[in-house]
């Protein structure tokens, strides 16, 4: 049965690459508001897992309902697509667009709306993401760090009601992965639904409100960030926090 809180419902979740078992009879719930954070080993299924959620990776058995609409074909993917948010490793803007034209060509072309509005939308998420002042730009003119947060801001000029985070500072260098995640942080104290994937766990004891540690394509464990980091009850995730701990 269906849970009428939740903003994502994933059961028994099966993906394949051929002979490989990305996804193992997965089962996931996020309620409306909550912040996930997805950390495992590389390799485990935490980014085919999200790209699933939005049909970026068709999955083989199981089901995904999200936002109340049950993943099952073109229609449904495109309604989906239209309530969840993307933001990946790379930044995938236009480069020969200035910054406002990337971020005004989604609501312009997919929503309908007009320049004027569209632009003024724009303003409000670059002002969000701290970075205003750059809306005439173009991509190449932009720190690794203020390109990203302009991917956050052109998926949040969407308006969606979820957003997934595919380990989103993992391209940036080390003195610019704060400027981003202080920006993920500020949209989960709003109350956003997102789902991170992330190996900085810094950040997920202070946004997460729940941890989910995957390994070998199963989700292992599944806990408060207090329980995860102080009481692991798996071996796999205890080495895996000390290996990530100790660099």
């Amino acid at each position: 049965m269906s849970d009428t809180n939740a903003a994502i419902e994933i059961r028994q979740l099966n993906k394949w690459y051929d002979d490989f078992h990305a996804l193992k009879d997965i089962d996931l719930t996020v309620a409306h508001g909550e912040r996930i954070v997805v950390c495992g080993p590389s390799g485990s299924g935490k980014s085919t897992l999200i790209r699933c959620v939005n049909s970026l990776e068709t999955h083989d058995s199981g089901q995904i309902v999200v936002d109340g609409i049950v993943m099952k074909d073109r229609a449904s993917v495109d309604s989906i697509r239209s309530e969840v948010g993307m933001v990946f490793q790379q930044f995938n803007l236009f480069p020969h667009l200035t910054i406002m034209q990337n971020l005004t060509l989604g609501p312009m072309k997919a929503r309908g709306m007009s320049r004027a509005d569209a632009e003024a939308r724009a303003m409000k998420y670059l002002e969000r993401v701290r970075i205003p002042d750059q809306a005439h730009k173009k991509p190449r003119a932009l720190s690794g760090g203020q390109q990203q947060r302009v991917a956050i801001a052109r998926s949040l000029c969407m308006e969606p009601k979820i957003m997934l985070f595919d380990e989103p500072t993992s391209a940036l260098d080390p003195e610019m992965i704060s400027e981003v995640l202080d920006v993920i942080v500020d949209l989960a104290e709003d109350g956003m639904t997102m789902i991170v994937v992330t190996h900085e766990m810094g950040f997920a004891r202070r946004a997460a409100d729940r941890m989910v540690f995957m390994d070998q394509g199963a989700v292992v464990e599944t806990g408060t960030p207090e329980d995860f980091f102080e009481r692991p009850r798996t071996k796999r995730c205890q080495t895996f926090l000390n290996q990530i701990l100790s660099h």
